[in-house]
């Protein structure tokens, strides 16, 4: 599963009917000092801690190589993951709201799945904003048209605006904007982190309405390292819909657990298994 904006996209396609992360490094372990019954205690000089060494600083040219290079890699590598999915969804023109919890669980390549744990709110946001986003979200996957949606230079132009910081991170800032107007793309702004490459953040505006219905889509969208993946971790998006006005929905992604395996073996198992059914 590449580094691309997939809730963006299914909450543009709400009303129509976004890196590898970089490698981890442990805490160092310091073993603890004790002494031996029955002798003096035995005195160790104590370690030499050495800080961390500092990654350097890239040049916005490097770190955006570094970023498509992270997420071509985790394409490659990321089997599957599972999180904490919560998601906030109000209707202030009606003040209705509504709050799902879920169990999310991913599959490369083609397998979403949600489990419910918890939901309170107005049943009409349940069932016509909330379920349909989540559906519409597993359609998507299954579909895998991921790279029509990508942030790679096929189908977005960057251009570098300078540095900025982000939830305490130091970033290069590239404004972005989609070579053709395909539903799913947007036009906005995204953050690298200036020291590992990782996606930091992306936001702005859906530049095709999916439906006639809707008028505007925008979004701020955060990630997170999780090892060597990086994940949504909360978007903010708001749109503007004839029927039923303002939509404004949050989700928010926790306990990520990843699965590494090789996502192009996988497939092509897939792909073989499917030969030998049609074959049969």
């Amino acid at each position: 599963m590449s580094i691309r904006f997939p809730i963006v996209v299914v909450f543009a396609l709400l009303f129509s009917g976004l890196a590898l992360g970089q490698a981890f490094t442990p805490a160092p372990f310091i073993p603890a000092i004790a002494g031996v019954p029955g002798d003096n205690p035995i005195v160790l000089p104590a370690p030499e801690i050495k800080a961390p060494v500092a990654l350097p600083r890239m040049a916005p040219e490097l770190a955006l190589q570094v970023y498509h290079g992270r997420s071509v890699i985790q394409a490659q590598q990321l089997a599957g993951y599972s999180d904490v999915t919560v998601i906030h969804a109000e209707l202030p023109d009606s003040a209705q709201k509504g709050e799902f919890e879920l169990q999310r669980r991913y599959s490369a390549p083609r397998n979403l799945q949600f489990t419910a744990v918890r939901y309170t709110g107005d049943g009409f946001v349940k069932s016509n904003v909330i379920t349909r986003l989540l559906q519409s979200e597993v359609d998507h996957v299954k579909q895998d048209d991921g790279a029509l949606t990508a942030v790679t230079s096929k189908n977005y132009k960057f251009s570098y605006k300078g540095t900025n910081t982000v939830n305490a991170r130091m970033v290069h800032v590239y404004q972005v904007k989609p070579r053709s107007k395909r539903p799913g793309l947007f036009k906005g702004h995204i953050y690298i982190d200036a020291y590992t490459g990782s996606l930091v953040r992306a936001e702005g505006g859906v530049v095709k309405s999916p439906s006639f219905f809707v008028k505007k889509i925008e979004f701020v969208q955060d990630y997170a390292d999780v090892g060597n993946f990086t994940f949504p971790a909360h978007i903010h998006s708001e749109a503007l819909a004839r029927v039923i006005g303002r939509t404004i929905v949050d989700i928010y992604q926790r306990d990520y657990q990843p699965v590494v395996g090789d996502v192009l073996a996988i497939q092509a198992s897939q792909q073989a298994a499917s030969h030998t059914l049609l074959s049969q």
